[in-house]
């Protein structure tokens, strides 16, 4: 009994000891939220809680990532295929086209599902005091009036939610398993949150409940035979309960007893060494607290959805909507921008196993999209469809982007990146080089030699014209031949690295083929004979500036190419954006030095366009300031965007060299970073003081060649020891030969 009181203590000790770096950052509120988007979130990439009130109860609703219906709704797709698209175009009859291919997403499967909730009636603990979620040691405190405590967590690295209340005194608290309502018909309310269908709709039997003195067993029929179990254990020690939760697909749900578990030191312990482990990895320090917390709150979210062995980042991850309703957009799998923003930060803040979710779960459902390439398009390669399910099945919706034929090119980006930002040889042996040369292949297949000329069937730009017959192009919209202009580029790049002369000398002649970008006094147009005439959400036709990278703002010709998009873009305004849409932009205007107004976008999305628990809603929650959305659908992609955007303007990895300090608003007088990551496996640390950079610390991971854009008129380079090593600089830009592990300080000397 004293082991479990124990806990509890040191639950306390740890929330005190080792939150104070962090805590200016912390969730803290004087009640709970009446929300669901707007409840404490906690999170271990494969479990989520979101912890608010609803009706007097404290409410924890629990979710799993793998939680998916996966019945599928599409047609045959050797008959619907790319080319049967096609025909509907050229003929001008594209109703068929939307009945047979975008229809299907409307009903109800496939999609993510919620699990369950647990409720605790709190209308004798009187009012709440504080309520608080501490980043640090992802753990949420709600202290009440009556001395009543309430503590909350998911175990970082076991499937096992936790929690307590202390100092009960003669209140009996136990919790009670709220079920959702698939057998029932229970009238869904409207939240503006882009809710789906009523989950009546899903068919299912209803689920049995067992109970014991301490515990509660969920089981759940789905369809196909699949379940999920969802169960709860408690004890009650004196004027303390302490309980134990956890979720199970397919398998029944088994957690230990919690007197075992108490007698488990190291199970804390181990909760707390991976936070302080992930924490470790990076930091940043800048004189914008608004922008700066948001930041934080977007590393923390980023540790509780992307995990290893758990799927990648859905729109809602491990926090589907707690409100009767499928999720929005079904909780699935957005390839043809959300999955790719999710996951921007994960290089330079030095998050690679985080990152790696990512292509693993690409690499995982692999097979599924060879099959997917073949049966759709008619070629052989590997392409993704753009909206998909967790085992890799096309949803159909908007075709021009859920079947898009340059998803794999967007998605091989971040193969790329892995192994640019690690130099895992062995990454790019096992995956890098096959999945970004076999996605190069597809795009060889399916385009055409015209005039000499490499040529796309039909193209399109997400999402404009939204899913009418004119989002369809004949000629290459910028942002799929940017994506292709990108992939032929990589597959080069990483057959030199593997020692493939021949497929290196190949997919330069593909490139050679490429036509230019379709660009006027307007800047990038969407596609040739389209220009941008009015404000829109998707930044779509400037991915060869960012995420790309395929032009330099240094550069004459490109430097005009990005200021006459930028004056079109702003001349339209920003009412048709989303969330995201501001987040992307930082990175834009970062890639062209323009820091004051890459700050103004991370200021007005943090502001306008997240939840008061830092969520993305989509919307601008202020009543349309910014935007004529002000629905609040909650997705992450314009959150980890929004992180990205910050990185940006301290370290940006530009192709063939590396900036430091590349595009500082003017305000940010003192700033630093510390281990952030560059491609090539450097990590760098940096500080400035007075709008002056002292110093730029670089430890090479792997060693190598860098080229690196210092802030500095003149430097002194000295290794560990103090003593001046050699570095060259021309043209502004300092080289270095690093050995493996190496350690090299540039110091401002411009006296």
């Amino acid at each position: 009994m004293k082991k479990l009181s124990l806990i509890l203590l040191i639950i306390f000790v740890c929330q005190i000891s080792l939150a104070q770096n962090l805590s200016k950052y912390n969730l803290t509120f004087d009640k709970l939220a009446s929300k669901w988007d707007e409840a404490m979130p906690l999170g271990n990439g494969m479990l989520g809680v979101l912890v608010w009130g609803k009706a007097g109860k404290l409410r924890l609703s629990l979710d799993r990532a793998d939680l998916w219906d996966e019945r599928q709704s599409m047609p045959d797709l050797n008959i619907y295929n790319f080319k049967w698209v096609q025909n509907q175009v050229d003929k001008k009859e594209y109703q068929i086209v939307q009945q047979k291919l975008d229809d299907p997403y409307d009903r109800a499967t496939p999609t993510k599902i919620p699990a369950a909730a647990i409720e605790f009636n709190i209308t004798n603990l009187g009012k709440v005091m504080s309520n608080v979620l501490d980043i640090k040691t992802a753990l949420n405190t709600v202290k009440f009036q009556s001395g009543v405590m309430f503590n909350c967590y998911l175990h970082a690295t076991r499937n096992q939610g936790f929690f307590s209340f202390e100092n009960l005194k003669n209140t009996d608290i136990l919790p009670e398993l709220i079920v959702h309502n698939y057998a029932g018909n229970e009238k869904i309310a409207n939240d503006n949150s882009h809710e789906g269908l009523g989950l009546q709709q899903l068919g299912y039997k209803k689920g049995n409940i067992t109970k014991t003195t301490n515990t509660i067993r969920y089981n759940q029929p789905m369809a196909d035979g699949h379940f999920y179990e969802v169960l709860i254990l408690w004890e009650k020690i004196n004027n303390n309960i302490i309980g134990s939760w956890t979720v199970s697909k397919d398998a029944v749900a088994t957690i230990p007893p919690i007197s075992s578990t108490a007698k488990e030191p190291t199970s804390w312990d181990a909760h707390i060494k991976w936070w302080t482990n992930f924490w470790s990895k990076s930091s940043i320090s800048i004189p914008d607290e608004l922008v700066e917390k948001q930041y934080y709150l977007e590393q923390y979210k980023l540790g509780s959805v992307a995990k290893k062995g758990a799927p990648a980042i859905t729109l809602q991850a491990v926090w589907t909507a707690d409100n009767g309703t499928l999720p929005p957009w079904k909780g699935d799998f957005h390839n043809d921008l959300n999955t790719q923003l999710s996951y921007w930060p994960t290089y330079t803040s030095n998050h690679l196993e985080e990152g790696k979710t990512f292509t693993d779960w690409l690499w995982k459902v692999k097979g599924e999209s060879e099959k997917y390439t073949r049966n759709y398009f008619g070629v052989s390669g590997v392409n993704i469809p753009g909206v998909v399910t967790l085992s890799g099945y096309p949803m159909g919706g908007w075709i021009q982007y859920a079947m898009s034929p340059t998803v794999s090119a967007w998605c091989s980006q971040h193969f790329y990146w892995q192994w640019k930002y690690s130099m895992d040889k062995q990454f790019l042996d096992k995956e890098a080089y096959p999945y970004i040369t076999q996605s190069a292949t597809f795009l060889e297949n399916i385009t055409f030699l015209k005039d000499g000329v490499r040529m796309l069937p039909l193209s399109s730009s997400p999402e404009y014209n939204d899913n009418d017959i004119t989002a369809w192009f004949k000629k290459w919209s910028n942002f799929d031949l940017g994506l292709t202009k990108f992939l032929f580029k990589a597959a080069k790049e990483v057959s030199v690295a593997k020692g493939d002369k021949k497929g290196a000398e190949h997919w330069q002649i593909l490139t050679n083929q490429l036509p230019d970008y379709e660009v006027n006094e307007t800047g990038f147009t969407i596609a040739p004979g389209q220009n941008l005439t009015a404000s829109h959400r998707h930044m779509s036709q400037y991915m060869a500036i960012y995420p790309l990278a395929l032009l330099d703002y240094n550069k004459p010709e490109d430097k005009i190419r990005i200021d006459n998009s930028y004056k079109q873009l702003e001349a339209k305004g920003t009412r048709a954006w989303c969330g995201y849409s501001f987040s992307w932009m930082a990175s834009l205007y970062a890639r062209a030095y323009q820091g004051d107004k890459a700050l103004k976008q991370l200021q007005v999305f943090a502001s306008n366009f997240c939840s008061s628990n830092s969520f993305h809603l989509n919307g601008d929650q202020k009543g349309g300031q910014y935007s004529s959305f002000t629905y609040r659908p909650f997705t992450l992609e314009g959150n980890f965007a929004f992180a990205q955007g910050v990185n940006e303007l301290l370290l940006q990895s530009r192709g063939d060299y590396i900036e430091v300090f590349p595009s500082i608003p003017s305000t940010w007088k003192d700033c630093s970073f510390k281990d952030l990551r560059a491609e090539g496996a450097f990590l760098i640390s940096a500080n400035r003081v007075n709008s002056i950079a002292e110093k730029v610390k670089i430890y090479a991971e792997q060693g190598g060649q860098i080229r690196i854009k210092l802030p500095f008129k003149s430097m002194i380079a000295k290794d560990e020891k103090g003593r001046e090593v050699k570095a060259t600089t021309t043209a502004g830009i300092t080289n270095y030969s690093f050995k493996k592990g190496e350690i090299i300080t540039f110091l401002n000397n411009n006296g």
